[in-house]
């Protein structure tokens, strides 16, 4: 089965397992987004949308789309002009797609352990460590060591030359 969505002024066709990219949304990888603008779900068309459907999906990253250069020139004027720029997208997958006002299935996502997260943490704590002995002994010596006096510039004779 087929949709079509409505989501940052355009329209896609998506079926279930589609990737694509869209418009920027709001979210980290990983998180669920759920698309209530849905347009036509297989031959039932909406009046201007589905009652009762939904597109679910999963934001996979945030990225940004190619550069794009504007360049404009007035001949003979010495005028020009040149932008870039980078849309900010989001790669979606669509998890499924509800009708009838259905609820989307509860998917259980696969954590790291608790204790995966500890022994992350006890790892970088010695090396946190390390690093602030070793910046501790050179700012000892930077105390330590006596300041250095600007050098005294001789100064000019008022009558003489310059």
């Amino acid at each position: 089965m087929f949709a079509v969505i409505k989501t940052g002024g355009k329209q896609y066709r998506v079926a279930a397992n589609d990737q694509f990219e869209i418009e920027r949304l709001a979210g980290e990888a990983g998180d669920s987004v759920s698309f209530t603008e849905v347009l036509m779900v297989g031959s039932t068309i909406g009046a201007p949308f589905v009652a009762g459907a939904t597109v679910v999906g999963e934001i996979v990253e945030q990225t940004r789309g190619p550069k794009v250069i504007s360049f404009k020139k007035r001949r003979r004027q010495n005028s020009k002009r040149t932008r870039g720029h980078r849309q900010d997208l989001t790669l979606i997958r669509i998890a499924e797609i509800l009708t009838d006002g259905k609820q989307p299935t509860a998917k259980a996502k696969a954590e790291k352990p608790a204790g995966a997260a500890v022994a992350e943490t006890t790892e970088a704590a010695p090396k946190k460590a390390a690093k602030a002995k070793a910046a501790a002994p050179e700012a000892a010596t930077d105390e330590a060591a006596p300041a250095k006096k600007p050098r005294a510039t001789k100064k000019k004779a008022e009558g003489g030359e310059a």
